[in-house]
């Protein structure tokens, strides 16, 4: 799944299709920041970052917290995410 895939749910009238894509989403972004951070530590970027290792980690472990409140919420409103979702 991509961030384009989430566009109609994004923009749904029913709150259990924004609350996915709001999931989605950020599932998608933690994937994306994730391989960048990797390979930041590891000196495998084709660029050179202008932020800090220190800060992009805190970052992503920021996007991780909010992901666990999501899934929480996801259970208690009987919301089904699929939280194996492969996203690239």
């Amino acid at each position: 799944m991509k961030l384009q895939d989430t566009k109609e749910m994004m923009n749904s009238a029913d709150y259990n299709e924004r609350f996915k894509a709001e999931f989605y989403q950020l599932k998608i972004r933690i994937c994306k920041l994730d391989n960048m951070v990797s390979k930041y530590k590891l000196g495998e970027l084709p660029f050179e970052p202008n932020c800090s290792y220190d800060l992009l980690n805190g970052q992503l472990k920021a996007m991780r917290l909010y992901q666990s409140y999501l899934i929480e919420r996801a259970e208690i409103e009987n919301i089904e995410i699929d939280t194996t979702l492969n996203s690239l």
